[in-house]
């Protein structure tokens, strides 16, 4: 079972402030650099989309909600979504501080009504902490995951091998799991423009297909035909890093032209990192020559950052400082030595304590007879893990 939140950072802004519900709302970097992370489904509805430029955002819709990005706050939410999927199960992977993987092979072993307790399981999520969910049931993790991208808000998709050719093949190639927008423009240009096509077309192992995207064609392969991984890894998600490079279509030394490509690539780092809930202390850079030499230069932070301003600064200081006028074919950023901001020592002051805990007047009232009581008695029940002793 693949769990996705659906619009997490949006639907935490309104669980803080439920005036928001169901107006549209953005969360992410303010400013001409700032990035859209998240965008409620009524600011969708005006062509408004994650990784947008936050300034593109308000042109489309001079109205829209912009609120910024409250990391340790969404981390406590993404702990109780989690102990909520592990009081289903213990065996769950998390993928991002949004979605998990979950082994449900013994949870719903002996199930009859399985869209019964599928949405069980929604409705329970929703209730206790207030998030929303959409579900995809699967043999195996890729599927999983398809599927519950088919259908949101809230939606359940169960896919079986059997139903790969109505549910799955008809959907644009774009959509498949792992095809980013650089691969799925070559398919297209090699006349692929669904699952199904490509599926077709690796019947008989077009070479065409394996230029286009390397070795990673035939774990695409095995994902379309039903077969790859279904093992839960059960280690913590804890990136250390996250970067992004790009290959120009000449060798260039053109200096608008790289810090263009810097631009994007700090973009979609930053965007990364904010995704996952991380922030990191290091920023690398690394060109590669025509000889196809590698060079690399980093800078670490004081404080770690997940801003696109802070990535993009570093990243092209370091480009002018070591690498310009020299002749490359390709660029990457990264954003290194990750933590979870909310594992930092901060000092808090009582106004934000304050905030966080008044919006659940049990929390209050639980933290409050612990105080007195000086022990840590009392849970919230989404909090405990509970343990299936069958």
């Amino acid at each position: 079972m693949h769990v996705d939140l659906n619009a997490f950072f949006a639907t935490a802004e309104v669980l803080r402030n439920p005036s928001l519900a169901g107006k549209p709302l953005i969360v992410g970097g303010l400013g001409r650099r700032g990035v859209v992370s998240t965008a409620s489904y009524e600011a969708r509805a005006y062509g408004i989309h994650s990784a947008m430029p936050t300034y593109q955002a308000i042109q489309l819709l001079p109205s829209i909600i912009v609120k910024p990005c409250d990391f340790p706050y969404y981390e406590m939410l993404s702990r109780s979504f989690f102990a909520y999927v592990r009081s289903y199960s213990p065996l769950v992977e998390e993928a991002s501080i949004d979605e998990c993987y979950v082994d449900m092979s013994r949870p719903m072993a002996d199930v009859e009504d399985v869209e019964g307790f599928l949405k069980a399981f929604q409705n329970g999520l929703l209730k206790q902490i207030g998030l929303k969910c959409s579900i995809g049931v699967a043999p195996t993790k890729f599927l999983a995951k398809m599927g519950s991208d088919m259908k949101k808000p809230l939606g359940i998709t169960i896919l079986r091998r059997r139903d790969l050719a109505a549910k799955l093949y008809p959907l644009p190639i774009e959509s498949c799991f792992g095809i980013g927008r650089k691969t799925a423009p070559r398919l297209r240009n090699l006349g692929i423009a669904t699952i199904g096509d490509f599926q077709r077309r690796a019947r008989a192992d077009d070479p065409a297909l394996l230029s286009a995207m390397g070795k990673f064609y035939y774990a695409v392969k095995d994902w379309v035909n039903g077969r790859g991984d279904d093992s839960i890894d059960l280690l913590p998600f804890d990136p250390k890093s996250l970067g992004h490079s790009e290959t120009f279509e000449r060798d260039t030394s053109d200096y608008e032209e790289i810090r263009g490509k810097i631009a994007q690539l700090s973009r979609e780092v930053a965007m990364g990192a904010q995704e996952e809930g991380r922030a990191g202390k290091t920023v690398q850079l690394v060109v590669k020559d025509t000889n196809f030499k590698s060079h690399d230069k980093s800078i670490s932070f004081r404080d770690p950052t997940n801003k696109e301003s802070d990535v993009f600064e570093r990243a092209i200081g370091l480009y002018e400082k070591n690498f310009v006028g020299l002749e490359i074919r390709l660029v990457g950023v990264t954003l290194q030595n990750l933590i979870k901001p909310s594992e930092e020592t901060v000092q808090m002051s009582l106004w934000n304590y304050r905030e966080y805990e008044e919006m659940d007047q049990t929390k209050l009232l639980m933290n409050e007879l612990n105080r007195r009581m000086e022990k840590p008695m009392l849970k919230l029940a989404s909090e405990v893990k509970k343990h299936d002793d069958r």
